[in-house]
């Protein structure tokens, strides 16, 4: 493997949607009737750019997300434009990977080819599932036909594409699930990103919930589910290389991600964006005005972030902790050394001894056992 260096990444939200979904708590807004405002976004998006781009320096460029939100309803001469704009700003030693969220709607497959000429190299469709009832649910603006459709035009503009799938809704049985993840085989994916149904408070499915209008599943049944993650994909060469991430080969990796697991900088530009940067040799943290009126007008006045925090160095090796366990590949053993832990003894010795984390080729990774309830590990790691 390799640790980030002086690259840096772009991660752009793009806040609008046609729908909200019930279990979403992301930054996000319905898109219709702001056309107007949309413009001034892109716009802004550009500015904001150019501005981090002057307080970081010469970079090369490593990846490029657009995330939100819902990116594919862009138009795409803005994603050009931003794409364009940032490879001017942080010429790039080789090639670098544009990845784009999109839905799986009709409409939206129509600007699957616009999107490729745009330089987006990577596809990241969110089908979360293709029972049409399921789908209902979920609040999704899709149906399991047109899902299909989507998939298979994308195939052809898109050397890259990774699909989002959603178990643990309620009523699924491992069958049904097992079911989803052969289709997404069969139709050639190389990146499967699996997410179990969490219930975030201040969601429409939070409010559902709080009022017994439905009930999660279990846990043994999310445990069979997870379990019948792992074997299905793993049966069929893939690597669960993060927590909710398989590839098949280390090529079809999400190279942006893997980036940010790893402690690299990234810019973050848009409503509500995260950003670490290495400012005055210290890492900071930014994150922007989430309000796409007071991003936009922040961004006029020469403000754009709402927070800009230096992480002290302790701070910025317990968040290269809590990322770096996600994968696979885990942290180096220095990284824990700073925050004064050593497998000789304490908790990281515990965790090892009882096989929620190993110690090997002087990294820490979290085992078999350890990923299913990373978040407790590294609250016994880290707390």
């Amino acid at each position: 493997m390799t640790e980030p260096h002086d690259g840096l990444a772009l991660y752009v939200h793009w806040p609008y949607c046609a729908r909200i979904c019930p279990y979403c708590d992301f930054n996000v807004v319905r898109a219709r009737g702001r056309e107007t405002e949309m413009a001034a976004l892109v716009a802004a998006l550009v500015e904001d750019l150019e501005a981090q781009a002057g307080l970081v320096g010469p970079r090369p460029l490593v990846s490029i997300f657009f995330g939100g939100g819902t990116p594919s309803l862009m138009p795409p001469d803005a994603v050009a434009a931003i794409v364009e704009r940032a490879q001017a700003l942080f010429p790039a030693s080789g090639d670098i990977e544009v990845t784009l969220e999109a839905n799986p709607t009709d409409a939206e497959a129509e600007r699957f080819s616009a999107l490729a000429g745009a330089g987006v190299t990577r596809l990241s469709l969110g089908v979360q599932s293709l029972d049409d009832a399921a789908l209902k649910f979920l609040g999704r603006n899709h149906s399991g036909a047109e899902a299909r459709r989507a998939v298979a035009l994308a195939a052809r503009h898109f050397a890259r594409l990774s699909i989002d799938l959603i178990y643990a809704r309620p009523g699924q049985t491992v069958s049904d699930w097992t079911g989803e993840l052969v289709w997404a085989l069969e139709s050639g994916f190389e990146h499967i990103s699996p997410y179990q149904l969490t219930i975030e408070p201040g969601t429409a499915f939070g409010r559902a919930v709080a009022r017994g209008v439905w009930t999660p599943p279990d846990d043994d049944l999310a445990a069979d589910l997870y379990e019948a993650t792992q074997s299905v994909l793993g049966q069929a060469g893939f690597e669960a290389y993060e927590v909710s991430n398989h590839a098949r080969g280390v090529a079809a990796r999400s190279r942006h991600n893997l980036h940010v697991w790893r402690g690299g900088g990234y810019l973050g530009i848009g409503p509500g964006a995260h950003g670490r940067l290495t400012l005055g040799g210290v890492r900071t943290a930014t994150v922007a005005h989430r309000g796409v009126t007071d991003y936009i007008a922040g961004v006029g006045a020469g403000r754009p972030w709402a927070e800009r925090t230096a992480l002290s160095p302790v701070e910025a090796a317990e968040e290269k902790v809590l990322l770096g366990l996600r994968t696979v590949e885990g942290v180096r053993l220095a990284v824990l050394a700073e925050l004064q832990m050593s497998p000789a003894g304490g908790r990281l010795a515990d965790l090892i001894a009882d096989d929620f984390l190993t110690l090997s080729d002087r990294r820490v990774a979290a085992t078999a056992r350890g990923r299913p309830v990373l978040d407790g590990v590294l609250k016994a790691l880290l707390t």
